[in-house]
């Protein structure tokens, strides 16, 4: 079964990169709104490599049919909402199976 990861929300927190962070030289360039296509589970073509590990697991189950995360977190059961590991600049992906 395919997935749709759809980018929603970007953060960012200034105060922790200034504290924390030492200058990257560069930015995270997902746009909101942008959309990919996991198909069987597999990471699709373009996709944040660090936000795919973040939402891989989900991804892989709803991909063969699962869902229904932490016992009905999510209005639709077949979703689940993931930011990536990025504590400077999180993202916000909504995960949804798509139906065949």
């Amino acid at each position: 079964m395919n997935v749709r990861i759809t980018a929603l929300r970007r953060s960012e927190y200034a105060d922790l990169m200034e504290r924390y962070e030492n200058p990257a030289g560069y930015g995270c360039d997902v746009r909101i709104g942008q959309t990919w296509i996991s198909e069987g589970g597999l990471c699709p073509e373009g996709m944040c490599r660090s936000a795919w590990e973040s939402m891989r697991p989900f991804v892989e189950a709803l991909a063969n049919g699962g869902g229904d995360f932490y016992g009905g977190w999510m209005k639709n059961p077949h979703s689940a909402m993931i930011s990536c590991n990025d504590g400077f600049r999180p993202v916000s992906f909504y995960l949804e199976a798509e139906e065949q």
